[in-house]
């Protein structure tokens, strides 16, 4: 489907927030809006959109694997909506987004839930030309914060960090302990100890918990007062299909903890490069206070024996990541 849209001002909401540093800049040649060799179109076809995927995306993590947000498009169906610019015949750069039909926005494909999103250009003097022609409203959140920065027409706002652990200097668990502050080191061990004293069982990649882990996670946040997006039965069919299409481009591990005849807790993890990723969890943290931390710890020995360079707690502090790993930023865009 080939379409002409005028390339208006853009109208960001600047938000409150101080502004991102400043970098490499981007002068957009005169008339560059306007040439006529330019050439637009709107791609939903999945099978074109998957191809187009395949030769800009990096692949650099696993948010830039095509069956990672294909799992989430067999789980919501939102139509995609690829912003295709061409010159000549060649494609110059894409925009991959979807219309969130809940939501009445466009985010990109594969929904909000993916991070280190990266802009799709041959040459960074294509952005701006693909972010003008971008529909509203819209919202892209979760940017690499490494992207060329616009210093004119575009507003970046900081979004929430995402948190790491480079493993790097690590031989085990232990070291990240003696890493750590004294109180902070204590309370770990403490949880630690305390789980280890119930004589736990630890299972790897039983799937079939998968059910479990949903229904620890609803029952977790209705006890704090929460929402939790695990009662939309498109998500739980999101991460059944996130399961499904495991050994296609990433690989992925179950870790579950069973205490007596009680499932204390489980994690859904997924392996892509150097990184372990800690996609999902479900804690009874009720009957089993510390079980999170008690995880945690044993997913860094675990990573360390699959030989990765770090672990990836993704986004959102959640009031506690921000004590024990790395900070790293990222940007959003809103029009």
């Amino acid at each position: 489907m080939k379409t002409t849209i005028n390339t208006n001002e853009l109208e960001i909401k600047t938000g409150e927030k101080e502004e991102p540093p400043d970098s490499s800049q981007i002068n957009e040649p005169p008339g560059f809006y306007f040439a006529k060799q330019n050439k637009v179109e709107i791609i939903s076809d999945i099978e074109t959109c998957y191809s187009l995927w395949q030769e800009f995306s990096p692949k650099e993590t696993l948010f830039d694997t095509w069956e990672f947000r294909y799992a989430f498009y067999l789980g919501y169906k939102y139509k995609p909506y690829f912003i295709l610019l061409k010159r000549n015949n060649e494609v110059l750069g894409i925009l991959p987004l979807w219309h969130d039909l809940t939501r009445k926005k466009y985010f990109w494909f594969g929904s909000d839930w993916q991070e280190e999103n990266k802009f799709f250009v041959k040459d960074k003097i294509f952005l701006p030309l693909l972010l003008n022609l971008a529909p509203s409203p819209l919202f892209l959140n979760a940017i690499d914060s490494k992207i060329p920065l616009l210093s004119s027409k575009f507003k970046f706002l900081w979004d929430d960090s995402k948190y790491i652990l480079e493993l790097k200097n690590f031989k085990s668990s232990e070291d990240f302990l003696m890493s750590l502050k004294k109180n902070r080191r204590r309370d770990l061990r403490k949880d630690r100890n305390r789980i280890l004293k119930q004589n736990p069982k630890i299972v790897f990649n039983r799937f079939s918990d998968f059910k479990k882990l949903v229904n620890l996670a609803k029952k977790r946040f209705a006890q704090k007062g929460e929402s939790v997006d695990w009662k939309d039965k498109r998500r739980v069919e999101t991460f059944s299909q996130v399961i499904n299409l495991k050994g296609l481009s990433y690989e992925l591990r179950m870790l579950s903890v069973y205490i007596g005849r009680k499932i204390a807790g489980v994690d859904l993890i997924a392996l892509y490069g150097n990184t372990y990723y800690a996609l999902k969890c479900g804690y009874d943290v009720k009957n089993f206070p510390g079980i999170g931390n008690f995880i945690n710890l044993i997913e860094i020995d675990d990573a360390l024996k699959l030989n990765l360079g770090k672990i990836d707690f993704l986004q959102n502090n959640y009031q506690w990541k921000s004590r024990w790993f790395q900070e790293v930023p990222l940007l959003k865009y809103e029009k």
